[in-house]
C-alpha cells in the first residue's frame, strides 16, 4: 500500500473510531452518496445493493465544484469509456424514441380521424355542451338547457348560456347540436 501510495501520491491517514470530524472528506462524501441510494431502494429497504455501483459511477463521473475534475478523470487521467459509450447509447435510443413516438402519434391520429366527424357551428345555432366533472352514471352528460354560440373560432366556440348569460369557452368536441324537427 506504501508503494500505491507513493506512486499515486496520497497520504493514507488513520481516522479515530466513532469520531466522523476527524474524516471530514469521507462524511462529505457518505452527505452525497446516502441521499441518492435512499431515492432509489424500494419500500422495504431491501434492495439498495442493487443501486450502489451505479450511484458510486454516477459520483466518480461527475465534475466536483472544488476540482473541476472528476474522480475518475483525476484517478486515470481521461473520462470514463463507459460514460462516454453511454452518452452515445443514449442520444441513439432517445432519438429512435422520439422517431417512434411521432410515427405512432401520427397512427393514432389517422385512426382518430378516420372516426371522427368534424361538425362546423355557426352564430346563434343552439346546442347543448359536456358538464365536466365529478358526477354519477345517471346525471346527465349534456347541458339540460340550450346555449347559443356567439363567437367560433373553430375547433373553439364561445356560447352563451340562456338562462344566466354566462358565456363559456367550449371545444367542439364538448358540443351536441340541438336538433329541431
Amino acid at each position: 500500500m506504501e508503494s500505491m501510495a507513493q506512486l499515486i501520491g496520497y497520504n493514507h491517514i488513520l481516522s479515530t473510531v466513532y469520531h466522523p470530524q476527524s474524516n471530514g472528506m469521507v462524511e462529505r462524501f457518505n452527505a452525497t452518496f446516502v441521499p441518492q441510494l435512499a431515492k432509489l431502494h424500494d419500500r422495504e429497504n431491501n434492495n439498495w445493493d442493487e443501486y450502489l455501483q451505479s450511484v458510486v459511477f454516477a459520483y466518480n463521473t461527475d465534475i466536483h465544484a472544488a476540482t473541476q475534475h472528476s474522480p475518475f478523470q483525476l484517478q486515470f487521467g481521461r473520462d470514463a469509456h463507459y460514460y462516454n459509450q453511454l452518452k452515445k447509447s443514449l442520444k441513439i435510443i432517445q432519438q429512435n424514441a422520439q422517431k417512434q413516438s411521432i410515427y405512432s402519434h401520427m397512427i393514432n391520429k389517422k385512426y382518430y380521424d378516420k372516426n371522427r366527424s368534424n361538425p362546423q357551428y355557426e352564430i346563434n345555432d343552439k346546442v347543448l355542451i359536456r358538464i365536466h366533472g365529478s358526477r354519477s352514471k345517471l346525471d346527465p352528460r349534456y347541458s339540460l338547457t340550450p346555449k347559443i354560440i356567439i363567437q367560433k373560432q373553430h375547433p373553439t366556440y364561445y356560447v352563451r348560456d340562456q338562462l344566466n348569460d354566462q358565456i363559456t369557452r367550449v371545444h367542439v368536441n364538448d358540443i351536441r347540436p340541438i336538433l329541431l324537427s
